[in-house]
């Protein structure tokens, strides 16, 4: 028996699914819409409606864009050149990027990385949709900017290797040590690939 309206334990539990919301924080979340006004719960609910009836992938980019567009807006725009195009891992990787105002390419969302211990395989992410943007587009340069893990290395492999009869240049995003770290507080891995990025100053 539980001590805890039925709705309110439905609530809790939802909640609790979500990525690193555990079972305090799903409390507390509960809690706090419960005591919120009706109205603002009903615009959350609208919204959470809204989530998969109002929103689509591109076709081209694999964005994630509006119901009512065509294309992601981010690769319509005349402004950006379809020729560069940065390879990410999901949707978000897109918004960290344009954040930074210095890319004016356009996207490739690869829907994932290569990991057969998950199940994951080339065929499994939108590679193949890749080269044929490659080729139509006629892509000058792809950044790779995908993580650095082993999942990255290996797709970032596995791509730079489909496109290697292509007259495109595949490159890879600088990494090294963040600004303010002493070195004494770097991972062997960051500190190696400081080192092979090394520039003239």
């Amino acid at each position: 028996m539980s001590i805890l309206p039925k709705a309110l334990v439905e609530v809790i539990e939802a909640l609790g699914s979500l990525p690193g919301v555990g079972q305090r924080s799903a409390e507390r979340y509960a809690y706090h819409l419960l005591k919120t006004e009706t109205l603002k719960t009903q615009k959350l609910i609208s919204a959470l409606t809204n989530l998969h009836k109002n929103i689509k992938f591109c076709p081209v980019t694999f964005a994630l864009i509006d119901a009512s567009e065509d294309l992601s807006p981010l690769y319509t725009d005349k402004s950006r050149d379809k020729k560069t195009v940065a390879i990410v891992e999901d949707s978000f990787d897109i918004v960290a990027v344009e954040r930074t105002g210095q890319f004016k390419g356009t996207y490739h969302v690869l829907g994932g990385l290569i990991s057969p211990i998950d199940g994951v395989s080339p065929d499994s992410l939108h590679i193949n949709e890749l080269i044929g943007r490659v080729d139509k587009d006629k892509v000058k340069e792809v950044i790779l900017a995908v993580s650095s893990s082993v999942e990255g290395e290996s797709t970032a492999h596995y791509i730079s290797g489909e496109l290697s009869t292509f007259k495109c240049k595949v490159t890879r995003l600088a990494r090294g040590l963040p600004i303010g770290l002493d070195l004494e507080y770097a991972d062997q891995i960051t500190l190696g690939k400081a080192f092979e990025g090394r520039k003239a100053i």
